[in-house]
C-alpha cells in the first residue's frame, strides 16, 4: 500500500514541475489530447478517453481545429469543433473533404472529392487520468460517431457494391497516464462498418456486419509543452474482394507525431502518416506523407 507520505511527496513534486500548466485550468497541457480527424479528442487518428479542452468539474470548454493530410497522391482536409462539460462529456463535429487525386480521372470522374460529416458523443464512465495516475485504474470512456458520407459521382458505384452512405461507429477507450514517467497510453476498441473511415461508405453486399478493430496510441510528455508519440489504427476490409478483385483492398493506418502546446489556448501537431494502399486498382503505391493540425481551446 502506498504511504500518505509518498502520496504527499508525489503531489508536491507534481505541483512544482507542472504548476504553470495547471494554474489556470486544473489540467495538464496536452493531457486532453488534440483533435482527431473524426473530431473527438485524442491523437490524430484515434480517440482517447479524455475530453478536449481544459474544462474541469462544472466548467464548460471547447476546441476548434483544422487539419491537412497530404500523401503522394491524395489530400484530406478536415475542420471541426468540440464542446465538453466537466471532463465528463464531449460533443464533437468534423467535416472531411478528401481529394481523390488521380483516382477520379481514372474512374471518369475528374475533380472527384469525397466528403463526410461526423457527429460524435463521448461519455467518461470512470477513472480520472491525472488524479488516478498513481493507481492501476485508467480513465475509460464510451463514444459514438454518427457518419454521413457524400461520395459525389462515386455514389452509384458504391451502391452497386452494397455500401451505404451513412453509418455509426461505437468505441470504448481506456487512457492511462504514468505521470512519473511522463507517458500516456491509450487503447481503443471500435465497432465499425466504415470503408476508408466512411469516405467510401459503410459495409458491402458481401460483408455488412460490424467489425471490432483495435487502435493504440502512446505519447511521451517531454515537458509540459511538448509530446512525441505514435499511433496505430486497424481498419476493416469490407470492400475486398469486390468486382474489382483486390482493387479496393484496405490497409491499417499509423503515424508518428510531435505535438506542441505553447499555452492552454493553442496546440500544433505534426506527424508522418502511413495510410497504406487506397484504391490500389488505380494507385498501387502506399500512401505516406505529412499530417499538420492546429487547435484552439477555451
Amino acid at each position: 500500500m502506498t504511504s500518505p507520505t509518498l502520496h504527499a511527496g508525489t503531489a508536491l513534486a507534481f505541483a512544482l514541475l507542472c504548476g504553470p500548466a495547471l494554474a489556470e485550468s486544473g489540467k495538464l497541457l496536452l493531457t486532453g489530447g488534440v483533435s482527431s480527424i473524426d473530431g473527438a479528442a485524442g491523437g490524430g487518428l484515434t480517440p482517447w478517453a479524455l475530453t478536449g479542452s481544459y474544462a474541469t468539474n462544472s466548467e464548460f470548454g471547447g476546441t476548434a481545429f483544422a487539419t491537412r493530410v497530404k500523401t503522394q497522391d491524395y489530400a484530406l482536409n478536415v475542420y471541426g469543433a468540440a464542446a465538453s462539460y466537466g471532463d465528463r462529456v464531449e460533443l464533437s463535429f468534423a467535416r472531411q473533404d478528401f481529394d481523390t487525386g488521380p483516382t477520379g480521372p481514372a474512374l471518369g470522374l475528374p475533380g472527384l472529392r469525397l466528403k463526410q460529416d461526423i457527429v460524435g458523443l463521448k461519455l467518461r464512465l470512470f477513472g480520472e487520468a491525472v488524479l488516478d495516475s498513481d493507481t492501476i485504474v485508467p480513465q475509460v470512456a464510451l463514444g459514438v460517431e454518427f457518419k454521413t458520407a457524400d461520395p459525389g459521382g462515386l455514389a452509384p458505384t458504391l451502391r452497386s457494391l452494397g455500401a451505404s452512405t451513412s453509418g455509426t461507429d461505437v468505441y470504448v477507450s481506456a487512457t492511462k497516464l504514468f505521470l512519473a514517467q511522463g507517458v500516456l497510453v491509450n487503447a481503443t476498441l471500435r465497432a465499425t462498418k466504415a470503408n476508408q473511415n466512411g469516405l467510401l461508405g459503410f459495409g458491402s453486399a458481401a460483408d455488412n456486419g460490424y467489425s471490432v478493430q483495435p487502435e493504440v496510441s502512446i505519447a511521451w510528455l517531454l515537458n509540459r509543452h511538448l509530446a512525441i508519440g505514435a499511433e496505430y489504427r486497424a481498419k476493416p476490409d469490407k470492400l475486398n474482394p469486390s468486382a474489382l478483385g483486390a482493387g479496393l483492398e484496405e490497409d491499417d493506418w499509423s503515424d508518428v507525431f510531435i505535438a506542441w502546446a505553447p499555452n492552454k489556448s493553442l496546440s500544433f501537431t505534426l506527424a508522418y502518416v502511413d495510410l497504406g494502399h487506397i484504391v490500389p486498382a488505380v494507385v498501387t503505391r502506399r500512401q505516406q506523407g505529412a499530417y499538420l493540425s492546429a487547435q484552439v481551446a477555451f
